[in-house]
């Protein structure tokens, strides 16, 4: 059955959550993070950039169940791929802070690969205040759309790289053969494609692989601690596009293709040279 541009302009519920720092310290040793910065409670911890993922992921699961969507059956919905992410940050989340998340749906249309949906999220405080707004896009291989395309509001432009600009510097990042368990535990963002081989497997997949968002926070990472001291509070927006695979254990290969001011544009390759990451981008204060 098809998806049904009808969900265009419905919202999910809203959920709480609380930014705990055992999870705000799991989420940075998922991926790495060896900066006292995200460990020492004995100063302000300093959240990772890409945690605000974790909050999002129940009102991402809630988003199949708005009125409209029941048009696609659960093994259609299970062929949903994250193809897109762009966040915005309006201010750094704070340690221990209640997290008020939801989602609406603002674009359905229609692609050669199938039924392409976009959402945006808001992540807001106790005085409504917001925090983290996401542009997520998500791509159901195969399945066609009822009802027309549909668009209610677009994700925003990014910015091009400048001609003149600094480029063609390369970093390794290693991927340990348990990453996607480990990142499933610590981001509590669980999706059985990322840690049962057999369910991989039956998917059409040749192996578990690692989360998108886990290959986007290691990116992020390396070019904070490489590029920007290491401040990961300077972190304004970033960016991309998700187009390959990443398997485990392996090794991500990190291209800056350019660097002007306070942007940085990038893409992350996987063990085969394929293009895990296309048209990533971060923005700082």
């Amino acid at each position: 059955m098809p998806m049904n541009s009808s969900t265009v302009g419905k919202s999910t519920k809203r959920f709480r959550q609380v930014a705990e720092k055992r999870w705000l310290m799991s989420y940075a040793a998922g991926i790495g993070e060896i900066s006292a910065n995200y460990y020492d409670t004995t100063k302000k911890l300093i959240v990772h950039p890409v945690f605000s993922v974790c909050p999002e992921w129940p009102v991402v699961l809630d988003a199949q169940r708005v009125e409209g969507s029941e048009s696609m059956t659960t093994e259609e919905a299970r062929s949903g791929v994250h193809a897109s992410h762009d966040v915005l940050i309006h201010r750094p989340i704070r340690p221990n802070e209640s997290l008020y998340t939801c989602a609406t749906i603002t674009s359905v249309e229609q692609r050669k690969a199938g039924a392409f949906q976009m959402m945006r999220l808001e992540t807001r405080d106790e005085e409504s205040n917001l925090i983290v707004s996401t542009h997520q896009g998500g791509l159901s291989r195969g399945v066609n759309v009822v009802g027309g395309d549909k668009t209610i509001e677009s994700a925003p432009l990014l910015p091009e790289i400048p001609s003149d600009t600094q480029a063609n510097r390369l970093f390794t990042i290693p991927v340990s053969t348990y990453a996607a368990h480990v990142y499933t535990e610590c981001a509590r963002i669980y999706n059985p494609i990322h840690t049962d081989r057999d369910i991989a497997r039956a998917a059409g997949l040749p192996d578990i692989i690692l989360h998108g968002t886990a290959t986007l926070a290691l990116a992020v990472s390396c070019l904070v601690n490489n590029l920007f001291d290491g401040n990961a509070q300077r972190v304004k927006r970033y960016a991309c596009r998700f187009s390959a695979m990443v398997l485990m254990p392996s090794t991500i290969t990190l291209e800056v293709n350019g660097l002007a001011d306070s942007h940085v544009w990038f893409t992350a390759y996987n063990k085969a040279g394929e293009a895990a990451i296309r048209g990533g981008y971060m923005e700082v204060r």
